[in-house]
Order: C-alpha cells, then structure tokens, then sequence
C-alpha cells in the first residue's frame, strides 16, 4: 500500500488515496514513520529484519538447496552459544516472503511410483545396430527414448510429465 500511495501522493494528496483504498491515513503514516525510523517497528518485525540476512546467508551458502528445516539447524548450529530461538514456521514464512524456494530434485523418498508393467511373453525388438551408435552420413542411423520426471511444486507431488527424444547419430 505505502509505495502506491507514496506513487501517487503528489498527485492526489494521501488522504484521498486512502479513502479510496479503504485504508485508514493512519495506517499509511505509521508505516511511513517505521521506515524512517525501524525502533517503532513491533518486536516481531525487528526479529525478521535480524533473521532475513541470516537466512538468506545459509541459504545461498548452500547452493540454494536448503529447505526451512535445514536452513533452521544451520542457523542454530551457525550461532553456538548465543541462543537462537526461533520456530521452523517462522524460518518458512520468512523464506517464503524472500522467494527463496528450494531446488527440488526428482528423486523422491519413500515406495516408487510404478509406471509400466513389462509383459514377459512379448517379444522383444531386435537391436539392429549391435549397440554401435555410428552413422557414416546424416539420416542413416535415428536413436530414440522417451523417459519420465516425476514433478512436485512445494512439496505437492503433481503427477508425470513424459520426456522424448530422437537424435541423428552422425559420425
């Protein structure tokens, strides 16, 4: 809200702005007077400035591969003797706010999915190349295989997406 109407204060006054957002002037030069002045900012709101470096120093540090868990033992293996007291959900939240979203890798824990069953009694294709992956000349030898990703977002597993490719196999 404060750098909306920071943007357009010269044009419309504050108060008019606010009246139209359905904002309380107020709240807009309260939160003017805690940007000048970070002592008027509530407890809480000091504690996460503290934290948001630190945060963002373990997570970069770590190839940007940590999630709120790993990032929380870092912080408190990283300040030994000095008492860090913070909550894992705050250590999220917090991550969250600064878009540092952890690097998910396609491996996942826990039973597989299974995705073909193999039919025993086919027949399987004949290997027409011996596995000698050489071409003489372009259009003469064509390789291809198609695999699957496993996908998840936040840790929400969405599903399979299917990946497939051919590739000429000039010399």
């Amino acid at each position: 809200m404060k750098p909306f109407v920071d943007a357009h204060r010269q044009r419309f006054g504050v108060e008019p702005i606010c009246k139209a957002l359905q904002v309380a002037p107020s709240a807009y030069w309260r939160e003017a007077a805690r940007q000048r002045q970070p002592g008027l900012c509530p407890p809480r709101l000091q504690r996460e400035a503290e934290l948001m470096p630190q945060i963002q120093d373990v997570f970069k540090n770590n190839m940007s591969v940590y999630g709120a868990d790993k990032v929380l033992r870092a912080l408190k293996r990283r300040d030994v003797g000095q008492d860090v007291e913070v909550a894992r959900c705050t250590v999220k939240r917090l991550m969250r706010r600064m878009g540092l979203l952890r690097l998910r890798c396609t491996a996942m824990r826990g039973k597989g999915v299974r995705t073909t069953v193999p039919d025993a009694k086919a027949a399987c294709p004949q290997d027409r190349v011996n596995q000698v992956f050489k071409a003489d000349r372009p259009n003469q030898l064509w390789v291809g295989d198609f695999t699957y990703v496993s996908c998840s977002y936040l840790r929400a597993w969405q599903g399979f997406v299917y990946v497939a490719f051919q590739v000429d196999q000039m010399a």
